[in-house]
């Protein structure tokens, strides 16, 4: 069966409701998300892989505090792999209780069963690097010789303060 773009629209907004489900509280619905036995890979964070619904809701009450209150998931790219199941890579902002955010990269696997599309097989990939590590890494990768990005320009916009772990916001704001 082809992947229609009702197909896309229905697996996005799989993937948009992970975070007003989570961050609801509404662990008893996890099965609008997932199969019955997903594999949750946090292994990136420390907590390593979570195999069925149970465990993850498990794992999400021991966390308690140390969730995110706030998980926003963007940049949804899809891929058709074979006949009802599709791999989605999609970026996802968590933010914490304090206002410290992280950023992340969901890998997914989504199969379509009688119950609709599922995510069979999640793997979260915490982002550590930042972007101008990042750059300066891909420029010196692709080989033009200085080794630096724009110039060597890597000064942030005025009035913008950034710090590893914060989110970036205007000097002066709470």
């Amino acid at each position: 069966m082809a992947f229609t773009a009702d197909d896309r629209i229905a697996v996005t907004e799989l993937i948009s409701m992970h975070g007003h489900l989570i961050d609801g509280g509404e662990l008893d619905r996890l099965d609008e998300l997932f199969t019955a036995d997903v594999v949750y890979d946090v292994s990136d964070f420390g907590f390593g892989v979570v195999q069925g619904l149970t465990a993850i809701r498990e794992a999400a009450l021991a966390r308690g505090e140390g969730n995110p209150v706030g998980h926003h998931v963007t940049n949804v790219i899809l891929t058709e792999v074979a006949d009802d199941h599709v791999r989605a890579l999609s970026k996802g902002i968590g933010i914490m209780a304090d206002g410290t955010c992280g950023s992340a990269t969901y890998e997914d696997t989504i199969s379509r069963g009688n119950r609709g599309w599922r995510i069979t097989h999640r793997k979260v990939l915490a982002r550590r690097v930042d972007f101008l590590d990042a750059a300066v890494a891909g420029v010196a990768q692709a080989g033009d010789g200085d080794g630096l990005v724009d110039g060597g320009l890597h000064a942030a916009p005025e009035g913008v303060v950034v710090a590893p772990g914060k989110c970036l916001r205007a000097e002066g704001d709470v």
